[in-house]
């Protein structure tokens, strides 16, 4: 895969099935026009796959209980917002519903099948485009000062929060032309992932705790009536709830993780059950699954109850599994739970209708297909990612290793054609509660594709290896980390054909840290580093990032001392290899400041340093940047390592 072939990666969303109409929306990133295109697809149950939709921009289908109606996104151009659109399901024109200055969120059908619930971000006026009540429409540079009062008052990819909340919408699409939408929530907190129950009357929501009254990593699930009226706490959340499903019985399964404070980091998101009470008291959440060895993942999509189970997504040493829970179950461990998709791959989301499963499933050979499971068969129906294998993929292989305290580590390596010897790369993922896993990663592809050996793995810290895996770097950046990553390397340069005199160390957010860690600690190990978007010092992390004001304390500490004896910048005098940073201009999960005194630190210490600042990214930059952007990254990477290596 080179650079260029990045127009040929087609990503599959969340499916919609019913009876025998299973639609999905592929996304493809267009280098030429920079902008992703997108348009709804329909995968027959015989075989056949065709284009549904016509429209550049489209996505997120929904089709309706009674098989009548498909909802979906639709921008116009690359440039505008997506609204929401209904569709026959027999085809025919579509017919758009709303035209919000932000745009609408994913559509989510009533029991009717004649009204749809979403969520849209509404701006105060004069802002974002929107006219003040004097009819102006001031540009961005001449809005009226915010006021600040919160810690939460921004997310990265977003922007700000407080002047433009995310607030529940339903429509009827009987009406035509359709009413200008009017909210169900207020703007004091934002209202997301709604989901009907089944009177068709109430419609939840995952909202903070309190309804926002204060800034808190706790969320709750709260009931809106949909005909208006105030929005009351239905489930209280031994900690989060990141999505929540319905089953016919009234019964509400969600996924969400239980704190336990004073901090709430790399805690397990679990599978909960809860039933809501008929005094409108906040219903108490039971959990399912294990806290230390299942880590469900909401992503994918929630809970369904199916029979006697729940289906649910579950990540497990860089696979992300379709399991089945017992929906009676109690803390059931990972071992207990019936696999039913995604041995050795990951679903990246799924939906059931009846007992059939429509499932997008990537493999190390495809960013996702569409996989029909029914009557316990798998059956792959499309094969989207075909042009990008055409171009070339490399295989990947499993690697283990044994850290020096006798820990287990897991992880992958991408061999490059021919017999070698091959410079070799050490790639870290961010997070650190994350994970690679055994989907096409495009990265890994692009070098191993240009001739170097790609070693990446999932180092204590990590998700999907176990709770206490990922909480054992918690006050532990660069300690048993480090050792996990550098026993990977040492594993796979036992391998023939690698070279170990030509080793570089590259990652982004929490793996640019581990780079920039690396280099300073272990410096001889490798030749060069390539530092992406990185957390270089702790103390101005704290007041600058969008999550530093609870983020740091849990995983580095409050102290300062700790906080600057864990930070990269302190170490750069150490620093002696060649060093490239590559930062976004607008990311606010690791700010700028971040690269910029990491730069100004090594070109004082005399060492190699180039700095590469993308602009009008954020954080998302070499997942969902603009697609020119990615590219150019990819450029500028594999020219780094072809200088050094």
């Amino acid at each position: 895969m080179r650079p260029t072939d990045l127009e040929h990666l087609a990503v599959p969303g969340m499916p919609a099935l019913h009876g025998d109409l299973l639609l999905a929306g592929l996304s493809t990133p267009d280098p030429k026009d920079n902008a992703y295109r997108g348009a709804l697809w329909r995968a027959g149950l015989d075989g056949e796959v065709s284009r549904w939709t016509h429209g550049e921009h489209d996505s997120a289908p929904a089709i309706s209980p009674d098989g009548r109606w498909v909802a979906f996104l639709r921008a116009e151009s690359a440039k505008d917002r997506p609204q929401l659109h209904v569709i026959p399901a027999g085809g025919g024109d579509a017919r758009r519903l709303t035209a919000l200055p932000l745009g609408a969120g994913a559509p989510v059908w009533a029991p009717d099948s004649r009204r749809i619930a979403f969520t849209a971000r509404v701006p105060e006026p004069g802002r974002y485009g929107s006219p003040t009540e004097d009819g102006e429409s001031p540009e961005p540079a001449e809005e009226a000062p915010r006021r600040i009062t919160r810690f939460d008052y921004r997310i990265d990819n977003i922007g700000f929060l407080g002047d433009r909340r995310e607030r529940l919408f339903v429509v009827d699409i009987t009406e035509d032309p359709a009413p200008e939408p009017v909210p169900l929530t207020d703007d004091r907190v934002d209202a997301g992932a709604p989901v009907w129950l089944p009177d068709g009357e109430t419609v939840l929501v995952v909202a903070l705790r309190d309804w926002g009254a204060a800034e808190s990593e706790e969320t709750d699930l709260y009931a809106v009536p949909a005909g208006g009226g105030e929005p009351w706490l239905a489930v209280r959340t031994a900690g989060s709830v990141d999505k929540a499903g319905v089953s016919a019985d009234g019964r509400i399964w969600f996924v969400g993780a239980e704190f336990t404070w004073p901090r709430a980091e790399a805690r397990n998101p679990g599978l909960w059950t809860a039933t809501l009470r008929d005094d409108r008291e906040p219903a108490v959440p039971r959990r399912l699954t294990d806290a230390e060895t299942v880590h469900c993942v909401a992503a994918a999509g929630a809970p369904v109850l199916v029979g006697d189970e729940v289906l649910v997504a579950v990540l497990n040493r860089g696979a992300v599994e379709l399991r089945a829970v017992p929906a009676e179950a109690e803390a059931a461990p990972l071992e207990k739970l019936r696999p039913v998709a995604g041995e050795r791959a990951a679903v990246r989301a799924f939906t059931v209708d009846g007992e059939r499963i429509a499932a997008v499933v990537a493999t190390p050979g495809s960013a996702g297909e569409l996989v029909l499971i029914a009557d316990g068969a798998q059956r792959v129906l499309t094969d989207w990612s075909k042009p990008l294998r055409d171009k070339g993929l490399r295989p990947v292989e499993e690697l283990t290793a044994t850290a020096p305290d006798g820990y287990g580590v897991h992880g992958w390596l991408f061999r490059p054609e021919g017999e070698g010897p091959h410079p070799v790369l050490l790639v870290v993922h961010g997070g650190p509660f994350a994970a690679y896993d055994w989907g096409l990663f495009d990265e890994a592809q692009v070098y191993a594709s240009a001739g170097y050996a790609v070693v990446m793995g999932n180092p204590r810290g990590s998700a999907g290896y176990g709770e206490s895996h990922g909480r054992a770097i918690v006050h532990a950046f660069g300690t048993v980390d480090a050792d996990d990553l550098l026993a990977l390397l040492d594993a796979a340069l036992e391998e023939p054909g690698l070279d170990a005199s030509r080793v570089g160390v590259m990652g982004g957010s929490y793996g640019g840290f581990m780079t920039g860690w690396l280099a300073a600690h272990h410096g001889e190990r490798f030749r060069a580093a390539w530092s992406e978007r990185a957390v270089n010092a702790w103390d101005s992390m704290v007041g600058s990032s969008d999550i530093g004001w609870n983020f740091v304390g849990a995983y580095i500490g409050d102290d300062l001392t700790a906080q600057l004896d864990r930070s990269p910048l302190s170490h750069a005098h150490r620093i002696r290899i060649p060093f490239l940073i590559a930062h976004s201009e607008q990311d606010w999960r690791c700010p700028i400041e971040q690269a910029q005194r990491m730069f100004v630190a090594l070109k004082h210490n005399g060492t190699p340093v180039e700095m590469l600042v993308f602009p009008g990214e954020g954080h998302e930059l070499s997942r969902s940047g603009r697609p020119r952007h990615r590219v150019q990254r990819f450029e500028a990477v594999l020219e780094w390592w072809s200088r050094h290596l």
